[in-house]
C-alpha cells in the first residue's frame, strides 16, 4: 500500500491545482524539507509538513504555531502528503477536499534529533520558527482511536517550542 494512497484517494487531480505526486526517496539537499502552510479552508489552519522516508508527515493546527515555549498548539495528524506539497500555493476549488486557499507561512528545514512513536523532537530551520520544538502524542480523555485493523490511531499531538536554558 502507497504511503500517498489516502491521500490521492480524496483528490480529484484533474479538477484541483495540487500535486498528485509520488513517494521520492530523501532529497539530497542539506537537511529535510520543513514548511507550514496557511489553509484558509472551512476553518482556517496551520498544516505542518516534516519530510520523512520520500512524503511529508501532516498535521492540521488549529492555531497559528508560536514560538513561545509556554504555548502548545493542538496538532491533528493527517493524511502523509507528497514531497511536491512542499512549494504549493493556490487556490482549492470550492466542493473539493481541503477547498480554500493554501500558501507558505514559514518554509526552510530540519534535523530529526529524536523520534519514536509517542515523539518527535525536531530542529527546525525555517524563517519564522527557529530552534527545536516538540511534537508529543496524547491520548484523548474520550478514548483511543483504531483503524480498521484494530491499531492505534494517533491523531492528537501537541507542538510546541523547546524551552531555552537560561
Amino acid at each position: 500500500m502507497s504511503k500517498l494512497e489516502e491521500y490521492q484517494k480524496k483528490r480529484k487531480f484533474d479538477k484541483t491545482p495540487e500535486p498528485s505526486g509520488s513517494e521520492k526517496p530523501k532529497n539530497n539537499k542539506k537537511g529535510l524539507i520543513y514548511v507550514i502552510q496557511e489553509h484558509h479552508a472551512s476553518h482556517l489552519h496551520w498544516d505542518l509538513r516534516l519530510e520523512e522516508d520520500g512524503v511529508l508527515k501532516s498535521w492540521a493546527i488549529p492555531k497559528e504555531p508560536s514560538t513561545d515555549p509556554k504555548v502548545k498548539r493542538l496538532a491533528v495528524q493527517t493524511e502523509d502528503h507528497p514531497i511536491e506539497y512542499a512549494t504549493f500555493e493556490g487556490t482549492i476549488p470550492e466542493g473539493h477536499y481541503g477547498a480554500g486557499t493554501v500558501k507558505i507561512w514559514d518554509s526552510g528545514t530540519y534535523e530529526l534529533i529524536e523520534k519514536n512513536e509517542n515523539k518527535y523532537v525536531v530542529n527546525i530551520h525555517g524563517k519564522k520558527l527557529k530552534g527545536i520544538y516538540y511534537l508529543i502524542y496524547f491520548k484523548p480523555r474520550w478514548g483511543v482511536q483504531k483503524t480498521l485493523t484494530g491499531k492505534e490511531e494517533k491523531k492528537n499531538w501537541l507542538f510546541f517550542k523547546k524551552k531555552e536554558k537560561q
